[in-house]
């Protein structure tokens, strides 16, 4: 839908505000709003119990998604932050990750990371407007912008309140412009959580497909006999049971040594190397053969299973699968691996890690060489059509957010003019609010 545009506009002295409806302001965000107004002091009780919120559990779209029920005593010196209703919580770190949300309703023991800048706005300037201009584009790129440091970008809050903004003098068109962003992002949030619904639909139709060919194979007529596991249950009459340590072999391989250097003289730096997520680069690391399989060995991408299809090296993040003999085809035993979520059975004493014994000690149903070929076929065609289908979500979901920042940025930058848009009275009332609730979001103790 197309939104009229002002009668009249004017150039500011902000090149990245540009020209705004002459009925608006622009200027630092100083001048319209405060800035950290409120600290707990060391004195607090040490008991004081207190909703924290981290910078990781905040986003742009999402808002405020997560919050950690921690004493003042046992929590880290970062909380120390107090917000309230109206509030827009800014990251100051880590800017590229654009940490911004506004604070509706907040519980009166929220306390936030000093990482954030807590933006209060002042009498004349609407909060729910504000929340939404400090999310438009030409601000959040005026914060990265003005971020120092490579690996780790930060911003000073007295620089980010020296930023500009921009805002109609009149109080209630900010309230208009705000309750139509209300309206409008509500449905749009509503379609992407539709769409990732059915993509959390798709990953569970793509893993009851691999699972249900690598127990119970492609032929429903075949007869049945009992695993004796009570997780696998019944397998085709004609398959083995047995552990894949007989099969499997395991490890990091050998580190790329002085005689590997030797080896290659020219290329050894041109060798893809593959890391825990899949992904090649082309540096030094651990040797494998082609077709090799490698399972994520610690941190996030834990029990994460690649198949490689050429000579690589393997960091130690990863770890190596490798077959003895012809047993198994590599092929089936990536989707075999892939059916049995290894990071389940990870250790976690620290971060997740896995073993080749976490791997080597699974009980598995084994087809004929030939049959596991015509299983595997059959997964890489219907796995790639749920892809396909995944993909195009992908696309919706990208082209909605999208949109979304490009609906707040016009509305918050007065591109468009939305003083005359009719919002239906139900929206106006049960319009979606990013509440910081302890009863709405995930908590954790």
């Amino acid at each position: 839908m197309s939104y009229p545009v002002y009668g009249e506009y004017k150039a500011t002295r902000w090149p990245e505000v540009g020209h705004i409806p002459t009925g608006w302001e622009a200027r630092r965000l100083k001048f319209s709003a405060t800035c950290n107004d409120e600290t707990l002091p060391e004195t607090t009780d040490p008991d004081f119990e207190m909703a924290y919120v981290d910078i990781s559990s905040v986003g742009l779209v999402n808002g405020i998604t997560a919050v950690e029920v921690q004493t003042f005593e046992k929590a880290p010196s970062r909380a120390r932050r107090i917000v309230r209703h109206g509030d827009t919580l800014i990251s100051t770190v880590r800017t590229y990750l654009k940490a911004i949300a506004p604070v509706d309703a907040p519980p009166e023991n929220m306390i936030v990371s000093t990482g954030f800048a807590v933006v209060r706005p002042l009498g004349f300037i609407h909060s729910g407007f504000l929340g939404y201009a400090l999310q438009n584009t030409a601000f959040i790129d005026a914060v990265v912008a003005n971020s120092t440091g490579v690996s780790y970008p930060a911003i000073n809050p007295t620089s980010l309140i020296c930023l500009a903004v921009c805002y109609p003098k009149d109080k209630k068109e900010q309230q208009q412009i705000a309750a139509f962003l209300d309206w409008k992002t509500g449905q749009i949030d509503a379609l992407i959580a539709k769409k990732k619904e059915l993509m959390d639909k798709l990953k569970e139709k793509r893993l009851a497909v691999i699972t249900q060919a690598v127990t119970k194979g492609l032929n429903p007529a075949a007869p049945l006999r009992d695993s004796g596991i009570p997780w696998l249950g019944a397998v085709p009459a004609h398959w083995d049971v047995t552990y894949l340590r007989w099969f499997l072999r395991t490890g990091s391989g050998d580190f790329l040594s002085n005689e590997d250097m030797e080896r290659y003289p020219d290329e050894i730096h041109f060798i893809p190397v593959v890391g825990g997520n899949g992904i090649m680069g082309y540096t030094s690391g651990w040797n494998t053969d082609a077709n090799c399989l490698v399972a994520g060995r610690v941190g996030a991408h834990c029990g994460n299973i690649h198949l490689i299809r050429e000579k690589c090296w393997v960091t130690d993040n990863a770890l190596r699968i490798g077959m003895i003999d012809d047993v198994f085809d590599s092929e089936y035993l990536y989707w075999l691996l892939k059916s049995m979520n290894l990071n389940d059975d990870a250790n976690r004493n620290a971060q997740p890690l896995i073993t080749g014994e976490t791997v080597k000690s699974k009980k598995v149903a084994l087809p004929p060489l030939s049959e596991q070929k015509f299983i595997a076929d059959h997964l890489t065609q219907k796995t790639t059509a749920i892809h396909m289908m995944q993909a195009k979500i992908e696309s919706a979901i990208a082209r909605l957010t999208e949109y979304r920042t490009a609906l707040i940025t016009a509305a918050t930058t007065g591109k468009i003019d939305v003083r005359q848009v009719a919002i239906p009275r139900q929206s106006a009332q049960t319009a979606p609010t990013r509440s910081t609730s302890i009863d709405s979001i995930a908590c954790t103790a």
